[in-house]
């Protein structure tokens, strides 16, 4: 996880490196390994997350090879949350190294490059994820309010060409964690005196706070008008029934978006309150910014995970299209109830 650790995480429990060297000099040259937390309170956070990594890593694989395999599942819609899918996996591969910092946050023995990588691979992973959400929130919002116009510009071709510029800005712009985080002299992995003293921790607190709150601004912006258009076509009594199909179609796609944005909203919220305290502490050092920024981490771990597991969770309980095409996967089509015919304006996994 992004958790960027900084030098001021013993604030709270008074256990500076030069202390620790200090009282263990004369007896062994290294420090002990180090843990900040109760061992009651780990186990409970490492059980989740295993338990998180377990539906995370099923979940996101089925979710790539329902898309990859089915012809009528490669929608552009989908072809998003197959790229959602790809971050998710990413954000688990780097689970084991988030913890066993927690268990043993020094001394780090996994060397400095380990350290850069897995911080870089959660922070793009991280806004890749929010940076789909909002170009497939944008798509819908066309698809919905300017039907015609969206049927000529949004094409497999050019949604995969769109994907990929996602990621190559989400790489980008987490490129400055090579320099920020590092295993230092004291030999943990956490945040660089340079990234503290040059204001680069600073810049990147505020760019990930971008990346956060500008798109859940947009988000809020685009479905409010979305609704409003769904709920001024609902109340034309003039409607087709083709029409009116499409309509409940598309209430059922905008219902399963919004269910996802908001579970991503409130798994990240306490994440970004984090991070900012955290960085406040730099500024002013204080106990209390030091213990509250870290019960939000550990509140926030489980919950990064969290938002990692449960897109196909939510796909599974709200989409009968998507449960269709798993339990082909899984040669349950027996199993399946019949279902009624689905519409051409049908674009998500619903």
């Amino acid at each position: 996880m992004p958790s960027w650790p900084s030098q001021l995480e013993c604030l709270h429990h008074n256990c500076t490196w030069e202390e620790t060297n200090n009282t263990i000099s004369k007896a062994d040259p290294s420090p002990p390994p180090l843990n900040y937390y109760s061992i009651p309170l780990l186990t409970a956070i490492t059980v989740a997350c295993t338990l998180l990594f377990l539906i995370g890593v099923a979940g996101n694989v089925m979710t790539i090879l329902v898309v990859s395999k089915y012809r009528d599942m490669r929608t552009t819609t989908n072809l998003y949350l197959c790229s959602m899918a790809v971050s998710d996996l990413l954000i688990f591969l780097c689970m084991p190294l988030d913890l066993y910092r927690m268990w043993r946050y020094r001394p780090w023995r996994f060397g400095d490059a380990l350290c850069k990588l897995f911080q870089f691979v959660s922070e793009s992973s991280t806004y890749s994820t929010i940076l789909s959400i909002t170009a497939l929130s944008v798509e819908r919002y066309l698809a919905i309010c300017f039907p015609l116009r969206a049927k000529a510009l949004v094409t497999k071709r050019r949604v995969r060409a769109l994907i990929c510029l996602l990621w190559t800005v989400s790489l980008l712009s987490a490129g400055p964690v090579f320099v920020m985080v590092g295993a230092e002299d004291t030999r943990e992995c956490k945040m660089t005196h340079y990234a503290v003293q040059s204001g680069l921790m600073g810049a990147m607190v505020w760019l990930s706070s971008v990346f956060f709150f500008m798109p859940v601004f947009c988000l809020t912006v685009l479905y409010g008008l979305i609704g409003r258009r769904l709920w001024q076509r609902h109340r034309e009594t003039n409607m087709s029934n083709r029409v009116s199909h499409r309509d409940k179609s598309n209430r059922q796609t905008i219902k399963m978006l919004v269910v996802v944005v908001l579970a991503f909203v409130l798994c990240w919220l306490p994440f970004h309150v984090g991070r900012y305290l955290q960085f406040r502490s730099l500024d002013a050092p204080s106990p209390l910014l030091s213990l509250l920024s870290e019960y939000c981490s550990l509140v926030s771990v489980v919950l990064f995970y969290l938002s990692a597991a449960i897109n196909p969770i939510l796909y599974n309980t709200m989409s009968w299209k998507y449960r269709g095409a798993a339990a082909r996967l899984f040669g349950l089509t027996d199993c399946l109830p019949p279902r009624g015919p689905i519409s051409r304006g049908s674009t998500l996994l619903t």
